[in-house]
């Protein structure tokens, strides 16, 4: 089984991290593929420049067997959509090889927004990292009927299905991060080592940022 892990990791910090060792252990994927999103569909244009963000998530996950920084959002042209990650990774696969997309919660309640998100099962599962005790709310059809309780479902099919995975949720945001650094504090303990030194090598969130 083959995971994927997408997002800005503006930066890769120690929430992220966290969440992809335990989904990694817990469906004893052979690979993660952690995916840095270089340009987001639905959000401004990360203040840190893609390579930047790439090197950071190379940096902290070197170490970890199993985690792969995959850099194929940065090779292609205009947004990053994941059915067209999911699709070249699928092409990459075995036919009958599980490959399951890891998202949060909050990703999966506007999943109907994403760019042909019915197609992403064509390709991976979902499963849908959550909060312990967390339930979700009222699914449309399509997604109702793909949901299962029994995550060796996952292994013995290719794709198609939703499954809700409670995983340990550390309150740390990337947001937070970047104010912290504008503010001239220091953001230790909250991501790698590694990372911070990039973070001041290359002088990032130095400015105040919306985002």
């Amino acid at each position: 089984m083959i995971g994927v892990y997408g997002g800005t990791f503006n930066p890769v910090h120690f929430g992220h991290l966290r969440t992809a060792l335990e989904v990694k252990e817990l469906f004893k994927l052979q690979r993660l593929h952690l995916v840095p999103c270089r340009l987001p569909a639905h959000r401004g244009q990360p203040e840190a420049d893609a390579e930047i963000r790439m090197q950071m998530l190379a940096a902290a996950v070197a170490d970890t067997p199993g985690f792969y920084a995959d850099r194929r959002e940065l090779e292609r042209d205009g947004p990053s959509y994941m059915v067209d990650t999911l699709a070249a990774l699928r092409s990459e696969l075995a036919g009958d090889t599980p490959l399951v997309l890891f998202i949060g919660a909050d990703a999966f309640a506007g999943l109907e927004r994403w760019h042909r998100w019915q197609h992403l099962f064509e390709f991976a599962h979902i499963v849908v990292m959550t909060r312990p005790g967390f339930q979700p709310g009222p699914l449309p059809v399509f997604l109702q009927q793909r949901v299962v309780d029994d995550a060796g479902v996952l292994s013995v099919e290719a794709a198609g299905r939703v499954f809700f995975q409670p995983v340990t949720a550390l309150a740390i945001s990337a947001t937070e991060i970047r104010r912290l650094i504008a503010a001239g504090r220091s953001p230790q303990f909250l991501l790698p080592d590694r990372v911070i030194a990039l973070i001041r090598q290359h002088q990032l969130y130095q400015a105040t940022t919306d985002q």
